[in-house]
């Protein structure tokens, strides 16, 4: 049962872990993934904006993009905070949840329906 699972779980792919990872409740591994590196994706350019708007010497310009670097760290520390309290999610658990993995009765279920109609 155990080596079933593990078999379910490597063949998803990244891509779709992600998009399970919306559906489903709980943030799994891969969905993390992809939103840190999104996080590090605006943290670059938000430091770019940051080296304009000092280069350009507008001081409303750098209040205004250090404003947003503000809010980014702080969506990001909460973000880490709320995972690191609540946990990741298996993306197998999902699957469940879910209800998008098959069960025991579905396959005895299909198992018994191959039986009739061999009999048959």
């Amino acid at each position: 049962m155990a080596n079933k699972q593990s078999q379910e779980g490597e063949n998803i792919s990244s891509a779709q872990a992600v998009f399970l990872g919306a559906l489903a409740p709980g943030v799994n591994a891969p969905t993390w993934t992809t939103l840190r590196l999104a996080f590090v994706m605006l943290g670059v350019c938000l430091a770019v904006m940051l080296g304009l708007a000092f280069s350009s010497s507008d001081s409303w310009l750098v209040l205004h993009v250090a404003f947003l670097v503000l809010i980014t760290m702080t969506l990001f520390l909460l973000l880490s905070w709320f995972l690191s309290q609540t946990g990741l999610v298996s993306v197998e658990h999902q699957i469940r949840e879910i209800g998008l993995a098959p069960t025991d009765q579905d396959t005895s279920r299909k198992n018994s329906m191959k039986i009739e109609e061999k009999a048959l």
